[in-house]
């Protein structure tokens, strides 16, 4: 778990959002992922990605911003990068509108 909080905060900080509202965002889903694992021990491979999509969506619910956006794509208009697999080990981000890679999880 706290591997998976790692990697999160390091793609946080990656783009500048490694601030407390963001933080308090992850430990609370964190708390919440905790459970998912109790409740499916053999979900633990797959809970950084599942983490960082939880992040993703409540940061934009909660008025902070989209993220991670996407750098890669100069001329397209602003869009975001997403997880894949959604439910898989080693989750990766990608383009929504490419579906080009975009960095490992913790390596933005």
């Amino acid at each position: 778990m706290l591997v998976a909080r790692a990697l999160v905060l390091r793609d946080l900080g990656a783009r500048g959002l490694d601030i407390a509202a963001a933080v308090d965002v992850l430990d609370a889903a964190l708390t919440e992922r905790r459970w998912w694992v109790e409740q499916w021990p053999d979900g633990a491979a797959f809970v950084a990605g599942q983490l960082a999509q939880d992040v993703q969506d409540r940061l934009l619910d909660a008025k902070v911003g989209r993220w991670p956006s996407c750098e890669t794509c100069v001329d397209e208009e602003a869009h975001e990068l997403r997880i894949e697999p959604e439910l898989g080990p080693d989750p990766q981000w990608v383009c929504e509108k490419t579906g080009r890679l975009a960095a490992p999880l913790g390596a933005l």
